[in-house]
């Protein structure tokens, strides 16, 4: 089977990459309006880009011609947290994903405990196992495309005391899940190991 892209429409092209680029990690962002309207969605176009500064990457897609409420705020107040998503998280975090009047607080709409920051305003979700507290770098427009990649360097780490073990995060114990294709998710509670090839 071969593919033009150019012969898909935005929705077959959204499920066709969304269905090949798995698992994919989710950030569950949270920010905070200049009125100090609290907002929590989940994005699963995301990365660590950078570890010297760290930084982050979220590409955000506009819905229809106006700009989502998670890239409104980060465009105002040029702060936002990214959170974890962990199993427990996960009806959380699908219910802040529907879409409600822009005056909403998602935070109540989704069950989640908002906790403060400590070196930015909005808040962190309680629930999340690790919070990075971000602020904005860069905002770029992408090529050919009203959607927009989020550039965020990490200021300040939450981070549940558990997950630490041997000198680094714990998989088994950090439960994060990945996004796949259409509706559906995975667990992360299967992993091997690779050494690093000599000389390399």
């Amino acid at each position: 089977m071969e593919i033009d892209p150019k012969q898909l429409n935005p929705s077959q092209a959204y499920d066709l990459m969304t269905g090949i680029i798995v698992p994919r990690p989710i950030a569950f962002i949270s920010t905070i309006s200049p009125e100090g309207l609290p907002n929590a969605a989940p994005f699963s176009f995301y990365n660590g880009i950078s570890t010297d500064p760290p930084l982050v990457a979220v590409a955000i897609a506009r819905r229809g011609k106006e700009k989502k409420g998670t890239l409104r705020n980060i465009e105002e107040t040029r702060e936002f947290v990214v959170n974890v998503v962990d199993e427990d998280l996960a009806e959380g975090m699908n219910r802040a994903a529907g879409n409600v009047p822009p005056d909403t607080n998602k935070f109540e709409v989704a069950k989640l405990t908002p906790r403060p920051g400590v070196k930015i305003k909005p808040p962190r979700i309680g629930e999340a196992p690790v919070s990075l507290e971000c602020r904005l770098v860069q905002v770029v427009t992408l090529p050919e495309t009203k959607d927009v990649l989020v550039i965020g360097r990490v200021v300040y780490i939450h981070l549940q005391d558990d997950l630490w073990s041997n000198g680094g995060i714990d998989p088994q114990r950090l439960r994060a899940i990945g996004r796949l294709g259409q509706s559906n998710y995975c667990h992360i509670r299967e992993t091997f190991t690779l050494g690093k090839p000599q000389g390399g």
